[in-house]
């Protein structure tokens, strides 16, 4: 037992692969580049540092299926979910966190660890060959010289997509004389606030004239990368307002569920969101703003939002490029690379998309190598838990659509096996479409988290007395 597991990256991924791992009372060695060697998007050394959104997303484990990977990720011990929990914003039905605390509690309870070494260095190319058990949890940034290698190993083409971070604005230069507290339709968060969203009003011809600065406003360059697509998932603004000039009010300007609470007769015609960022409560970011507009630009035209005309930007947007493997090929269950099985992956480098479904990948990936150290069974998740659904997508759970294909997913209950929605209530009323939804996710909810359970059980039972 002397011999450590090695994990190649300290982000959301790495660190809880790392952690499960110390857990297990199995040595690990985190090999961390920042900050002997940054990158462009990170800002600090911390482990597990946010670089987008501070958003885990919904934490309703019987109603959402990211909350339900919540729920999962709990009863396996996850370090992300306790500094999460132990560091939450207000920010209605989901779950969002002071970014600075949340990575410091990582940072902090990783390196008091016994079983934990945090080495500071760069691993370029393929790891020594002595390192019999490695995680590579390097993330969208993963480093040219380590990427490189593995790609020679593999034969593949790299895949690659943008991705963009929204702004950050400080809340004492919001007018609340225009803008007011609301979370949509008054729901309360984890936190029991109904009120953790600022809300910009816009009527239309704000909205329009706002698309028309969108779309005409410059925007960052390609450059080496022209062909490369971006991820549904987090698209930014402005290219979702080239699809159409009502997507943005259908998407992250929808006016739904709110009520201005300084003209409440008045409908808006769009809203843009604020959400907290940090635990003081200073800073604010726009919430689904991710734009690749060029900063002179974006304090322009953000100042045109009703109740930001003088808003005082901590962060302006930007956009990076992310890479990810044909994990599908490349993999098998166990998140073992098949052409040199001593290397797993976790994280976004595998083509999950989303804090939370890293961090969930690289506690999989942490668990399995643990297991296979201590001679034990490795079996992953049920399929029709969150976690089996990542796993299944991601070890060959797509469609094949020819080269290319395997494309970047959050969680959702399409990775899970369906199940039928009862059709009457236990009075025997008849469901409604809504309810008959309702009821569906709440089951599917239920048998993750039991199916969980006996696995977990499982698991403990191939343990040693």
């Amino acid at each position: 037992m002397s011999k450590p597991i090695h994990v190649i990256g300290g982000g959301l991924a790495g660190s809880e692969a790392a952690w499960q791992i110390a857990q297990a009372g199995v040595p690990v060695v985190i090999h961390e580049m920042r900050p002997v060697r940054g990158t462009d998007a990170h800002q600090t050394d911390k482990l597990a540092e946010l670089v987008c959104s501070n958003s885990f997303r919904a934490d309703d484990w019987a109603g959402n299926a990211v909350g339900l990977l919540h729920a999962e990720m709990r009863a396996l011990d996850s370090i992300i979910m306790a500094a999460g929990d132990a560091h939450q914003v207000p920010a209605g039905g989901a779950l969002a966190v002071d970014r600075e605390g949340f990575s410091q509690a990582v940072t902090d309870r990783l390196s008091a660890h016994p079983l934990v070494t945090l080495a500071r260095e760069e691993v370029a190319g393929l790891p020594p060959a002595e390192w019999d058990s490695v995680i590579v949890a390097t993330g969208p940034l993963t480093s040219p010289a380590l990427a490189g290698a593995v790609l020679a190993l593999t034969g593949e083409d790299q895949l690659a997509f943008f991705d963009a971070i929204a702004p950050i604005v400080n809340v004492e230069s919001v007018d609340m004389d225009v803008a007011w507290r609301q979370s949509r339709y008054d729901k309360e968060g984890p936190g029991g606030d109904a009120t953790a969203y600022i809300n910009c009003p816009m009527d239309q011809a704000q909205y329009e004239a706002f698309i028309d600065a969108l779309l005409a406003g410059p925007k960052s360059e390609f450059k080496d990368w022209e062909n490369v697509p971006y991820f549904d998932g987090c698209l930014p603004i402005e290219v979702m307002a080239e699809r159409g000039r009502e997507t943005l009010r259908h998407g992250p300007m929808k006016p739904v569920g709110l009520t201005n609470a300084h003209k409440p007769d008045e409908k808006p015609y769009a809203v843009v969101q604020l959400r907290q960022d940090n635990a003081l409560g200073t800073l604010w970011n726009m919430v689904g703003f991710q734009t690749k507009l060029k900063h002179g630009a974006q304090t322009e035209i953000f100042r045109t939002i009703p109740g930001l005309e003088r808003a005082v930007f901590a962060r302006l947007g930007g956009l990076h490029r992310n890479t990810f493997i044909n994990s599908p090929r490349l993999l098998d269950r166990s998140l073992r690379l098949k052409a040199q099985p001593r290397l797993r992956f976790a994280g976004q480098v595998t083509g999950v998309e989303g804090y939370v479904e890293s961090a969930a990948v690289g506690l999989l990936a942490g668990r399995f190598a643990a297991a296979e150290r201590l001679g034990r069974p490795i079996d992953p998740p049920p399929a029709t838990t969150a976690l089996g659904g990542l796993i299944g997508h991601i070890t060959g759970g797509h469609l094949e659509g020819g080269a290319g294909s395997f494309q970047p997913m959050n969680i959702n209950y399409g990775l899970l096996p369906p199940m039928a929605p009862p059709k009457r209530d236990a009075e025997g009323r008849r469901l409604g479409a809504k309810e008959k939804t309702r009821a569906k996710k709440r089951m599917m909810g239920e048998r993750a988290l039991a199916d969980l359970a006996v696995w977990r059980e499982d698991a403990r039972a191939a343990e040693p007395a």
